[in-house]
């Protein structure tokens, strides 16, 4: 299937008809794939360490006859005994269905170990799977393929510059690619001899399209003429027409709020046809006759998610919104099950469904639920095979990382796979459940509860609010606990999480995600105190025990609450977070799509107003004990809105400030040391503020957990 990455989030994601203190029970156990199972009861409690070892499928390929699936496992590093970096993705196959003399399904590991495999695709034939990744040797990410029935992955494209995004033809003799073009010899020589100068936002490079052939002994690579900068690409099934997402420049901005399907010709790139799609846009994608494109994209320009469900036809124009305007969900992904049906995955607050549309251009849709939410599964991406019969899922639940599901037509559910942490049947699992309650001015919230282990009835317990980024996200009831997000490893130490879906957030439809926009830190954080009321009011959080943490726009709510909130809460984490409305807007990498689809005005328009809503505006009222982290190379929020909160809080005095920053790190830690160090401190944070003495700030080095053994 080809189906571009949809673009990034700004920021570090059908409501329930229930009443306001409704409170849903936790789901079932998910039945796990075919494994060794303990008849021990789990003791073992969550922590940094095992927290750090999970893995997780991030994406699954299913093979054009239905047969196989191909996907990409990621494999963490683990500090202090792997070297340090990003996580490995390896690349594995597994068989949908047993084979003859077999009980279970193959799974192969095809390309393992120190491995980074991405944006694997089925060559047409079905019988080799390319993938993108820079292994031994290669100066840059290449494009590989590997048979089917094993032997080592071969080498099919290198270009000087390295390879981002690429799509093959319907015979799988061609490959259009996306890439920057080299250097100059001039320019290389003169970077050689010391010339490193940047100019900024006018050196970087628009990536353009290239053609290449896969045949060995095939002709040079060549670099199809066009304007500005390709990001995605997609090829005909039928012919030699090109969908390609371009943006005027290069710009993380442009490719925000400017990114638009232009369909060429990879003969020579001319321009055939011109989607002009309102606001941010996501994934694409040909139907199976090439006749149309179906596209996430925003309703409108102040739309900030590419949350509908759009077609058009190959021709151009403007798309046509498939769904009806006032769907209540947000379309996670998509793919054509015939030339006049989509399969999409849709968010529906904290829930998550599967669903089908017919096309009928004209004389509009047919829709209807294949499985509908409160399923308990929380979709990502997913593939079908070329009859549309058979998909290949991403999934997650609350008791367990994103897995391989598949699911084939007549199935009433999906079926997990894949089980690619079998020792966490070791580990004791804290009651997860969703919580719907009301805000101070009559709408209706949602969020996520961890409660805390070994829960005593009638007691009172410290809790962390545990805010996402965005806000254009949103929490849904699946995995909730990583590096950053403390979920299992706060309730094994008797502190309750809650994890807020806000005004503003995505899963709700357009309206709910606009709730919040031109009132940055009102409404939408006076929610997260709402929230914090409705669970004293319940008798589970002890309101004097209280702790915030978040990153980004969680990192802003983190700062809020803080300060101008400080009197609630008694300890906070931020993470790359904001500090300051008016300097955040000259320092960012998206000031368009901050202005488009948060402020609607800019700091020139209300000064006192973007300064009224900034925490450090409120430095004064803060007694809340607060540990800054960030990357130091963030451009999404630069470091200095951290040290500017730092050095005013620090300034006043009058309560216990740190902040701790990471080389090579930006909107977010990527590498295994960074991620330890974080997950350490964060805690160790929390439970001296909540479960501890208090008072004077922890030592600031923190003594590392052993590395556990590998798994």
């Amino acid at each position: 299937m080809n189906l571009t990455v949809a673009p990034r989030l700004a920021f570090l994601a059908l409501t329930f008809a229930a009443p306001a203190s409704f409170v849903a029970p936790v789901l079932s156990q998910d039945k796990p794939a075919p494994a060794a199972n303990s008849t021990a009861a789990p003791t073992r409690t969550w922590d940094a360490r095992s927290v750090e070892a999970l893995k997780a499928v991030t994406a699954a390929e299913i093979s054009p006859d239905g047969a196989f699936v191909a996907y990409v496992l990621s494999v963490p590093r683990i500090a202090g005994r792997d070297e340090d970096g990003v996580a490995w993705s390896e690349l594995h196959v597994l068989d949908r269905v047993p084979t003859s003399g077999n009980t279970t399904a193959r799974d192969r590991t095809f390309v393992g170990g120190k491995v980074n495999v991405s944006a694997v695709e089925w060559l047409p034939s079905g019988d080799e799977i390319a993938f993108l990744a820079k292994r031994d040797g290669d100066k840059q990410t290449s494009l590989y393929t590997i048979s089917l029935s094993g032997g080592e992955a071969r080498k099919r494209v290198e270009l000087e510059t390295a390879i981002s995004a690429y799509s093959l033809s319907p015979d799988g003799k061609r490959a259009a690619l996306v890439a920057t073009p080299p250097d100059s010899a001039d320019k290389k020589k003169w970077t050689e001899k010391g010339f490193k100068q940047s100019v900024f936002e006018e050196d970087t490079k628009s990536s353009r399209l290239w053609i290449a052939e896969l045949s060995e002994g095939g002709a040079k690579p060549r670099m199809l003429d066009g304007d500005g900068s390709v990001h995605g690409v997609a090829w005909s099934p039928v012919d030699d027409r090109i969908a390609i997402s371009v943006s005027l420049t290069p710009q993380v901005d442009d490719e925000y709020m400017q990114q638009r399907i232009r369909v060429v010709s990879a003969a020579d790139g001319s321009v055939l046809a011109r989607v002009e799609n309102p606001g941010k846009m996501g994934a694409f994608s040909w139907s199976p006759d090439g006749s149309m494109l179906a596209m996430s994209t925003a309703a409108d320009i102040h739309d900030p998610f590419a949350g509908r469900l759009a077609i058009v036809p190959a021709t151009g124009g403007v798309p046509l919104q498939v769904l009806e305007p006032d769907y209540d969900g947000d379309v996670t992904a998509f793919a054509w099950q015939s030339p006049q049906a989509l399969l999409y995955t849709a968010s529906h607050g904290t829930a998550s469904s599967f669903e089908k549309v017919a096309i009928d251009l004209g004389h509009g849709a047919g829709w209807r639920v294949l499985v509908s939410q409160g399923n308990g599964h929380v979709f990502g991406t997913f593939s079908l095979s070329r009859d549309g019969q058979h998909g290949g899922f991403v999934v997650q639940r609350p008791e367990h990382p994103p897995e391989l599901y598949t699911m084939s037509h007549g199935d009433a559910m999906a079926e997990r796979r894949t089980d690619s942490n079998p020792w966490t049947r070791e580990y004791r699992f804290a009651r997860q459940e969703v919580v719907v309650h009301k805000a101070r001015d009559g709408v209706e919230l949602q969020g996520i509860l961890v409660r805390p282990l070994d829960e005593e009835k009638g007691k009172r317990y410290p809790l962390i609010l545990c805010v996402h980024g965005g806000p254009e996200a949103h929490e849904s009831n699946g995995w909730l606990t990583n590096y950053s997000r403390p979920g299992q490893m706060a309730a094994a130490k008797g502190i309750a999480v809650f994890y807020p879906n806000y005004r503003g957030s995505t899963g709700r439809g357009v309206a709910f995600s606009k709730l919040s926009q031109g009132d940055a830190a009102g409404k939408e954080f006076d929610d997260l105190v709402d929230a914090v009321d409705h669970l004293i009011a319940s008798g589970l959080v002890d309101k004097d025990k209280v702790g915030i943490t978040g990153g980004s726009y969680g990192g802003y709510a983190t700062a809020w609450c803080s300060t101008r909130y400080s009197e609630r809460f008694a300890a906070g984490v931020m993470f790359v977070g904001i500090s300051n409305k008016l300097s955040k807007v000259g320092t960012t990498d998206i000031p368009n799509e901050e202005f488009y689809v948060h402020a609607l005005k800019r700091p020139w328009e209300e000064w006192d107003f973007f300064l009224d809503r900034s925490p450090i505006r409120h430095a004064e009222k803060s007694r809340t004990p607060l540990l800054i982290l960030g990357g130091k190379d963030d451009t999404r929020v630069d470091p200095g809105q951290s040290k500017e909160l730092y050095r005013w809080l620090k300034l006043r005095g009058q309560a216990p400030v740190r902040l701790v920053q990471y080389p090579g790190e930006g909107h977010g830690n990527r590498r295994a040391c960074s991620r330890l160090d974080y997950c350490v401190r964060s805690m160790q944070w929390m439970e001296h503020y909540l479960l501890g003495p208090g008072g004077e700030m922890p030592p600031y080095d923190v003594t590392y957990p052993d590395a556990p053994p590998a798994r």
